[in-house]
């Protein structure tokens, strides 16, 4: 008859391997194996075979035990009558079972699995309005890298491997709370590096690999938005830096940036690489036409300032790195008397972070301003679907957020009025004379 003994092959003053011993009988056929769980021999009982209840601890470890045999016995009873082999293959697979344990192989290694993604990113399919296309943007690839690169460093601190089965709530809140106090990142830099994980699991999962049940579940955070401090040049400010007395050549090309930037309402990449070839000229009308590095869709600027159509015209910047752009615009801007005391963040060299506080508005301004730049000093003064075809906006509540701007249910029906009257301010009001029936009967 069948028998099962839990013990210890050491007595080593520290945590050793429990092993289960299967005898089955008969001649060279006992098995044994580790069961997964480990104990100091001073808390082990000899005289029964399982753990001292000593604890809440070795209560536990006694009580899987327990529950491993009586699994054992179970599957034992019923492969035996089926012919089932049982051998140490056999006993593995059911002591797996009985823990809902799965192996945790390379493939299962969420950095393994993020590392591919980069590695593949140029071929991976992207859903796209319409269909799909290949290769994922730089700025995602990007992305998952950091994200990679956080985990490998949080690995390292918690002297653990994460597996997809490990992503429970408690190391998703644990990780979190490293990024946000010990890492020092903005809340989110932070929900960026969640979000991530979030991605992945659910992929990953979809491939058929073992995902804990809790991914899905996962809630991203957002700051608030008396925690956003977006900077912008009002037309005011933007007068001041264009009448500003500048001499340096370099200072000069970085104010006809920055004066492109806040009417052209693109990001700091695209502007850098606006060329001559991008500019149209079509019945004395002035454009720019490109095609968006982040997302890829292509859009057509109309410029009205003839200031910058004579810039664009005669006098094209020539091109520098945004890493320098940003210095220069700051010196520009302070030149300009751009000096307002205003909250924002700035980085700081010796904390590697960005720190809160009231600074002289010239430290602040960077090549993001020109884009929410254009976009707030035209909000409400032009359509909002036509300064979205322009900054590539995909949804209003997307734009809105952008710009710090709250819902107005009012703007529709107040810029329908304005075109309305735009419309009707030619026609001579009519007199109509209206027949009374009731004298003709």
């Amino acid at each position: 008859m069948a028998s099962i003994k839990f013990r210890l092959r050491s007595n080593a003053n520290k945590n050793v391997s429990i092993k289960v011993r299967l005898i089955l009988g008969f001649k060279k056929s006992d098995l044994e194996l580790n069961t997964g769980f480990s104990i100091n021999p001073k808390d082990w009982s000899e005289t029964t075979g399982f753990p001292k209840q000593n604890n809440t601890e070795n209560k536990i470890i006694f009580s899987n035990l327990k529950k491993l045999e009586s699994f054992l016995f179970k599957s034992l009873n019923g492969d035996m009558g089926e012919s089932v082999v049982i051998d140490s293959f056999w006993l593995q697979s059911k002591i797996s079972d009985c823990f809902n344990r799965i192996e945790k192989t390379d493939e299962g290694l969420i950095t393994n699995y993020i590392q591919n993604i980069i590695d593949t990113s140029d071929f991976r399919k992207v859903k796209v309005k319409g269909g799909y296309k290949h290769g994922i943007s730089l700025s995602r690839k990007n992305s998952f890298i950091a994200t990679k690169n956080m985990l490998l460093e949080y690995q390292t601190k918690i002297k653990k491997q994460i597996h997809f089965t490990d992503i429970n709530q408690g190391l998703i809140e644990k990780f979190e709370h490293w990024l946000l106090k010990t890492k020092k990142y903005a809340v989110n830099t932070a929900s960026k590096h969640i979000a991530n994980i979030k991605t992945v699991c659910i992929e990953a999962e979809n491939k058929g690999l073992k995902v804990n049940s809790y991914a899905k579940q996962i809630t991203i955070a957002s700051e608030r938005e008396d925690d956003r401090y977006i900077q912008t040049l009002s037309f005011e400010e933007l007068e001041q830096i264009r009448n500003a007395h500048i001499i340096s050549e370099a200072l000069q090309n970085a104010r006809k940036f920055l004066l492109i930037g806040t009417e052209i309402g693109q990001r700091g990449g695209d502007l850098l690489n606006i060329t001559k070839d991008n500019i149209r000229d079509k019945d004395g009308k002035i454009y720019i036409d490109l095609v968006q590095q982040k997302t890829k869709k292509a859009v057509t600027i109309p410029i009205g300032s003839q200031y910058i159509i004579e810039i664009l015209k005669n006098s094209f910047p020539y091109k520098i790195t945004t890493q320098k752009l940003n210095e220069h615009i700051k010196k520009v801007c302070e030149i300009a008397g751009i000096n307002t005391l205003t909250e924002g963040k700035i980085f700081d060299v010796k904390t590697g972070r960005k720190e809160h506080g009231m600074y002289e508005k010239y430290k602040l301004i960077t090549t993001h301003s020109f884009r929410r730049s254009f976009c707030t000093n035209y909000y409400k003064k032009i359509p909002t679907p036509v300064l979205m075809g322009i900054s590539a906006h995909s949804k209003e509540s997307i734009f809105r957020a952008y710009i710090n701007a709250p819902d107005d249910k009012d703007e529709n029906a107040d810029l329908f009025i304005k075109f309305y009257k735009e419309i009707h301010k030619d026609k001579k009001p009519e007199l109509k004379i209206v027949k009374d029936e009731r004298k003709s009967n």
